[in-house]
């Protein structure tokens, strides 16, 4: 039987130990204020699932080691900004004071922007022996998915729609923006890495475009029945700045059903893989089992 705990565990040791690498070098303000956000103890999720979607193409972790690097940089930044007054304002993330906390509010910014310009600097220099045109091409994908047509756009809407009463289509579309494309993006952009077929990379796209739906429907449910010291972030929050959640829209149980139901799509997906893609497997089903 797979053990989800030692996968996560071994694949985000080799996560922190490159990211490590990566800022190593440098003992500025900015660098410190990179560290300190990027290597919080964070879930790690989007890494482990880009090289979870290499592995199941069969490549290997090593394949795709600085793009899962690039990733997790992509998404601090987004939480960095996230968390700021102008945004969610928020105090806490990862259990710790927020970046513009533990800081000020222009690190804060910086940080985010240093972090998301570092990452496409670390992907354009990989010399694990790909072909340029594969790396152009995931350069492409995520540039894409957290541009202003992909993830801003997303929170974009999200800012928009506070206080606004949204259909679950509207609803679907932010969530699809805001969490789903970089999701959607790590898993892809392992499948190519990982020299999967365009068959492959299909399917394994269509399994990351229902899991990072589901990822979001969660957050939702878990910003109702949360428990703050085991998220380390504070719960009830959607509710004060009258956010439409797929709970508000939808009502708690029928929020967990959707979630369950667009797991089982992801499933459903995989059947073309071999036990290759199990981590892909147990992941999907520990997004809606999380309790942070």
């Amino acid at each position: 039987m797979f053990d989800l705990n030692s996968y996560l565990t071994s694949k985000n040791k080799q996560i922190n130990n490159a990211l490590n690498e990566i800022l190593k070098q440098d003992s500025t303000r900015i660098s410190a204020a990179m560290r300190y956000s990027l290597m919080a103890g964070g879930k790690r999720i989007r890494p482990v699932l880009c090289i979870a979607g290499a592995e199941a193409v069969g490549g290997k972790a090593e394949d795709v080691l600085t793009a899962a690097c690039a990733i997790e940089m992509i998404h601090t930044y987004s939480l960095i900004h996230d968390d700021l007054p102008a945004m969610d304002d928020d105090d806490l993330r990862r259990g710790k004071p927020t970046c513009h906390i533990a800081y000020d509010e222009a690190t804060g910014i910086l940080t985010g922007d240093a972090l998301l310009t570092l990452a496409f600097q670390v992907l354009s220099s990989d010399s694990t022996g790909h072909h340029a045109s594969k790396l152009l091409k995931v350069i492409n994908i995520l540039t894409r998915a957290v541009g202003y047509k992909g993830m801003i756009e997303g929170q974009m809407r999200d800012v928009a729609s506070e206080g606004v009463e949204l259909d679950s289509a509207a609803l679907e579309k932010i969530h699809a923006l805001k969490t789903g494309a970089l999701i959607e993006a790590s898993v892809t952009s392992g499948a190519i890495l990982g020299r999967g077929t365009a068959r492959e990379i299909e399917h394994l796209r269509i399994y990351a475009k229902n899991i990072g739906l589901a990822f979001q429907v969660m957050d939702d449910i878990l910003n109702i029945e949360g428990d703050p010291a085991v998220l380390g972030k504070a719960v009830g929050t959607d509710k004060i700045r009258e956010k439409s959640t797929y709970p508000s829209v939808m009502g708690i149980e029928k929020s967990k059903q959707a979630a369950k139901n667009m797991i089982n799509n992801a499933l459903q997906s995989l059947d073309i893989f071999d036990s290759k893609s199990d981590p892909l497997r147990a992941l999907a089903t520990y997004i809606i089992t999380r309790k942070r």
